[in-house]
């Protein structure tokens, strides 16, 4: 039988889809194109925006009318809040939640068998355990992902996501240890550690565990050349964080350090945890002790209350701080969220205009960060060829600059000193030395 897969949101979805497919090719089923006729569709969903909502619906659509006969199974965020909204739609015939992805094959069998609608969402709140969905037959990849932590208790106002995925839980650290050493066995060359908020890593275990402890455990993982972090939370830079940090050779000098907004009268009405100075001062710190960071982020315009005045204080915030990346987003209000209920919601059009203005400012500190490294020679994971040109690859610096070079050997998986020789588009062009 053949199974397809539609995955919609953050890395951790893409993790856990990848864990996923491995269960059912373990009990027989071929993995197809999301475009092509398949027996099972899966559509692993997001519940971020009501745009996610809308998208896993279409998606729906679109896999019933490739094979009207085929089994459809919903799971994920989106399904953990709305399932009884989803089992109201034609053709669903299992619906998951976020903690039971492990069991997907025994409940599309189950569909299959008994010809009737299967919904197996457990309470989120309830369920503290880390859901282990492991990764054993590992793809021809360079980089991988590797889950560590799930769910969020920090209750942004704008968010649903500790709605759908429950407070915090991780993954027991003696078997991210045991992950990691598998992935080096397979060749692997970097990691990138995710979660939905990674910071918290270790508050649910009992002993000194947390996120800073793992990177000194993976360290002196042989075979290990580089790890990466999700997205963190400016919290997780306590008083001696980057000190000890700054130590780790293997850690990549690149965080994607969520911001939002750089006013701080919006922060509190986001729910935010920190002020625009605190989120200042990390950045410094961050400059002064590791060499070449390169520091991201994301930000939101248009929430609720944010006037004029608010909005020029963040991009006043963001122009002397000078981030080398920054994903703008603009509000969408979500159905649940306090935010959603706020009064003063902002006009689209004032959005959209806020939003342009961001990214053309992210538009020229991103060149302006790219052209420091012009001339410079920085090591490259070559990870495939570039627009599958046969002579050119892609890859990356340790700081997340993207690098074309052309080479007529396979380099891929390789890391190979390269020297940056110009920039084109939003990335260099490389030697290989």
């Amino acid at each position: 039988m053949k199974v397809a897969f539609i995955t919609l949101g953050c890395r951790v979805n893409q993790y856990e889809t990848e864990a996923m497919a491995e269960k059912f090719i373990k009990e027989g089923f071929k993995v197809v194109n999301h475009n092509d006729a398949a027996d099972v569709y899966v559509i692993n969903t997001c519940t971020v925006t009501n745009m996610g909502d809308r998208k896993s619906r279409q998606m729906i659509s679109k896999v019933k009318k490739l094979n009207t006969e085929a089994v459809i199974a919903v799971v994920g965020c989106y399904s953990q809040i709305a399932s009884e909204e989803i089992s109201q739609i034609d053709g669903v015939d299992v619906i998951l939640g976020t903690k039971n992805k492990g069991q997907i094959v025994y409940f599309v069998n189950r569909a299959i068998n008994e010809k009737n609608q299967i919904i197996a969402v457990n309470d989120i709140f309830t369920d503290k355990n880390f859901e282990e969905l492991n990764i054993e037959e590992y793809q021809d990849r360079t980089r991988a992902f590797l889950k560590i932590q799930d769910g969020c208790n920090r209750f942004c106002s704008y968010c649903l996501i500790p709605y759908a995925r429950g407070g915090v839980c991780s993954k027991d650290p003696e078997k991210v240890l045991e992950e990691v050493n598998k992935l080096a066995d397979h060749g692997f060359k970097e990691i990138i550690l995710s979660g939905i908020h990674t910071a918290s890593y270790g508050i649910d275990i009992e002993g000194d565990w947390n996120l800073v402890r793992l990177l000194e455990e993976i360290e002196n993982i042989q075979g290990i050349d580089r790890v990466r972090i999700g997205s963190i939370d400016p919290t997780f830079f306590t008083e001696g964080v980057i000190e000890k940090i700054a130590a780790l050779k293997k850690l990549c000098p690149h965080f994607h350090l969520s911001l939002q907004s750089g006013c701080d009268e919006t922060l509190r009405r986001m729910n935010r945890k920190y002020t625009s100075e605190e989120y200042k001062n990390i950045v410094v710190e961050l400059r002064e002790n590791i060499e070449d960071v390169s520091i991201t982020t994301d930000v939101i315009v248009g929430f609720p209350g944010e006037d004029e005045s608010e909005f020029d204080s963040t991009y006043k915030f963001l122009s002397e701080i000078k981030l080398s990346k920054m994903h703008i987003f603009k509000y969408s209000p979500r159905e649940g969220t306090k935010a959603a209920k706020m009064k003063e919601q902002v006009d689209g059009a004032i959005k959209e205009l806020r939003s342009k203005t961001l990214i053309e400012l992210n538009d020229k500190l991103e060149k302006e960060f790219i052209n420091r490294f012009i001339g410079r020679k920085m090591k490259v994971l070559y990870e495939d060829n570039f627009k599958g040109i046969n002579n050119l690859y892609e890859g990356y610096t340790p700081n997340y600059i993207k690098v074309i070079s052309k080479c007529d050997n396979n380099i891929c998986s390789e890391v190979l000193e390269t020297k940056l020789l110009k920039m084109k588009d939003e990335h260099l062009i490389g030697e290989i030395l």
